[in-house]
C-alpha cells in the first residue's frame, strides 16, 4: 500500500494534537490547517469537513491497531502479557490516536464511540483463545484498562500510580497464572 502524502498525514498529526490538547471544540479546520501548516485549501483537498478529518483520525487508529494486533499475536511473551505491559501508556502513535478518538467520543461522535468497541472488541478476540473463561478476559482487559487510566494520573504527581519494570513483570506473572486456560 503506497504512504499516504505527508501533508495529509501532517493534517492528521494536527488535528490530534488539537484534540488531545484543547479538545474538540478547538479542532476546527482553520485551527488545524495552521496548526499542520497548510492552507485551508490544502487542508481541504485531503479532508473536505472535519467529519472527513475524523474519518481519517478513525482510519489511522483502524490501522495503527491492526499493527498492534499483529505484534500482540507474533510477541515471545504471549498476547496476554503483551497486552498487559503495553497498557502503560507511553505516548506513540497507538496512543495518541486512541486518546483523540476518546475525545472525539466525549463530544458525541457516534463513529468515534462504534471504532473504540470495535477496537476493545478486536483486543479480545485475540486475547480470548489464551485465557480461561469469561471472568478472566473481564480480567485482562479491565486490568488494562486500570493501567491506561492510572498511567494518565501519574504523570504530574509524586505518587507511582503505575508499576514498572519488576513490578509489571511480578503483575503480568499473576494475570498469567489467573488466566491460563
Amino acid at each position: 500500500m503506497p504512504r499516504p502524502p505527508l501533508a495529509r498525514e501532517r493534517v492528521l498529526d494536527a488535528f490530534e494534537s488539537i484534540l488531545i490538547d484543547d479538545g474538540e471544540r478547538a479542532a476546527t479546520l482553520d485551527a488545524t490547517a495552521k496548526a499542520a501548516g497548510v492552507s485551508k485549501g490544502g487542508l481541504l483537498y485531503h479532508f473536505g469537513s472535519k467529519e472527513e478529518l475524523a474519518t481519517g483520525l478513525l482510519e489511522r487508529l483502524d490501522a495503527l491497531t491492526t499493527a498492534d494486533l499483529e505484534r500482540m499475536t507474533s510477541a515471545a511473551e504471549g498476547p496476554v502479557a503483551y497486552y498487559v505491559r503495553t497498557s502503560v501508556m507511553e505516548d506513540d502513535a497507538l496512543d495518541r490516536a486512541l486518546i483523540a478518538a476518546t475525545r472525539l467520543a466525549q463530544a458525541g461522535s457516534t463513529a468515534a464511540a462504534d471504532m473504540l468497541r470495535h477496537t476493545r472488541r478486536r483486543w479480545e478476540d485475540t486475547i480470548r483463545p489464551h485465557v480461561r473463561d469469561r471472568a478472566s478476559l473481564d480480567l485482562v482487559m479491565l486490568l488494562s484498562d486500570g493501567l491506561y487510566f492510572n498511567n494518565s494520573l501519574d504523570v504530574h504527581g509524586p505518587e507511582r500510580l503505575v508499576p514498572r519494570s519488576e513490578e509489571l513483570a511480578e503483575l503480568i506473572a499473576l494475570v498469567l497464572r489467573a488466566t491460563a486456560p
